[in-house]
C-alpha cells in the first residue's frame, strides 16, 4: 500500500523561507492606539465643555424661576414675569444651541483633521511595508531558485 506523505516537513520549509515580520502589526497597533487616545481626547473635551454648558444653562433658568416665583402686588405683574421669563428664555436657548453648535463643529474639525493625518501616516507606512515585503519576497524567490538548481 501506499505510504501517506508527510507535508509537515514541506510546510515548515516554505514557512522558513518566508519569515513573517510582526513590527508591522505592532507598529499599527502602536498608530491605532495613539489615534484613539487624540480622538478620545477631543471627545472627553467636547463632553467637558458641553456639560459646563449645560451647568450654566440649568444654574441661570433656575435663578430666573426665582422672579418668576416671587409674590407680585398686581395680577398684571405675574403676566409680565411670565413673559419676561419666556422671553429669556428663548434666548437663551438661542444662545446656547449656537455654543452647542461651536462645540460640535469643532469637534468635526479636530476629527477630520486627525482622520486626514492618520491616512497619510498610514499611506507612507504601508508604501513601506508593500516596499520591504516586496523586497523580503524577491530575497526569498532568489533563494528558493538558487536551492533548486
Amino acid at each position: 500500500m501506499a505510504k501517506a506523505q508527510d507535508f509537515t516537513k514541506m510546510v515548515q520549509d516554505m514557512l522558513a523561507n518566508f519569515p513573517i515580520d510582526t513590527t508591522a502589526a505592532q507598529d499599527a497597533f502602536k498608530n491605532q492606539a495613539a489615534l484613539n487616545e487624540k480622538l478620545a481626547k477631543v471627545v472627553l473635551e467636547a463632553a467637558e465643555k458641553s456639560n459646563d454648558l449645560s451647568s450654566k444653562w440649568t444654574k441661570d433658568t433656575l435663578g430666573k424661576l426665582g422672579n418668576l416665583t416671587a409674590v407680585k402686588d398686581e395680577p398684571a405683574d405675574y403676566t409680565k414675569a411670565l413673559t419676561d421669563f419666556a422671553s429669556a428664555s428663548a434666548e437663551a436657548a438661542a444662545e446656547n444651541m449656537a455654543a452647542y453648535a461651536e462645540i460640535a463643529k469643532k469637534v468635526q474639525m479636530e476629527t477630520v483633521e486627525l482622520m486626514l493625518a492618520a491616512g497619510k501616516d498610514f499611506q507612507v507606512e504601508a508604501t513601506a511595508a508593500v516596499k520591504k515585503a516586496a523586497d523580503e519576497a524577491t530575497a526569498a524567490a532568489k533563494k528558493a531558485t538558487a536551492a533548486a538548481k
